[in-house]
């Protein structure tokens, strides 16, 4: 998020709205797009091996390392909210290639009038391999806990970390991502524990605009949540990573 509070006009933002809706779903396609065309240097065999389902016989150097780092972080992460066994002891694991891409929201109160309200980001996204939940609906049932589907939340999370350790392991992913024009950050969430989420922030940045304005158009839409606003003004300013590399090497 850039340049928060930034003063609008209720039409200006009626117009960025409609610009924000288009970019935002240029950028999620684009981002779905590279995710399945980068599925094989993603697949947690890279980092597991045999230690995963599928991941057949062949021995992957350093691959009983990175699995201890993974029970590591499984205990880490295990206890609350989600009370999970401390053991991780299936194997070979389950975790299926595929990534999902879901909505970065956060909560934000106006000072306004004390209103708790969910801001999308529209340039940033959490990313975890496939389990039998999004993000939003494990949060959500984690705050009632009566309707928490324990086996799903338990692949959740087992997901979440082998995407983690694949990219602390494999820091050359990370630099596709950089090249590809993502920020990528492993960060923790409230409602998620201990459990490190990675996230991927496209170049293209988003702004919030003044809590007087979200208040005014949360009030009129009758919905606490509010969408950030994609900063057209900015792309100009955009940075090419190819172009830095080049200068600093001949600086």
């Amino acid at each position: 998020m850039s340049d928060p509070g930034r003063p609008l006009t209720i039409d200006e933002l009626a117009r960025m709205r409609a610009k924000t809706e288009t970019v935002a779903k240029l950028l999620r396609e684009r981002l779905a797009a590279q995710l399945e065309a980068l599925r094989p240097v993603l697949s947690p065999r890279r980092l597991l091996g045999r230690h995963v389902r599928g991941g057949g016989r062949d021995e992957v150097p350093g691959a009983d390392r990175a699995l201890a780092r993974l029970k590591e972080r499984w205990l880490a992460a295990c206890g609350r909210p989600f009370n999970l066994p401390k053991e991780l002891d299936d194997e070979p694991l389950s975790v299926e290639p595929i990534l999902d891409v879901f909505p970065f929201e956060y909560a934000h109160t106006l000072e306004s009038d004390g209103r708790t309200i969910a801001i999308t980001d529209p340039a940033r996204w959490a990313i975890a391999f496939r389990s039998g939940y999004t993000l939003a609906q494990l949060e959500a049932a984690l705050a009632n806990r009566a309707s928490l589907r324990p086996s799903d939340a338990r692949q959740f999370v087992l997901s979440a970390l082998v995407l983690e350790q694949l990219l602390v392991g494999l820091p050359e992913i990370g630099e596709l991502f950089r090249e590809l024009r993502y920020e990528v950050v492993i960060e923790k969430r409230e409602s998620l524990g201990e459990l490190p989420l990675v996230t991927l922030r496209s170049a293209v940045p988003a702004f919030r605009p003044s809590d007087e304005l979200i208040a005014q158009a949360t009030r009129f839409s009758g919905v606490p949540a509010f969408i950030e606003l994609v900063d057209l003004d900015a792309l100009p300013r955009l940075a090419d990573p190819l172009r830095q590399r080049i200068e600093a090497a001949v600086r």
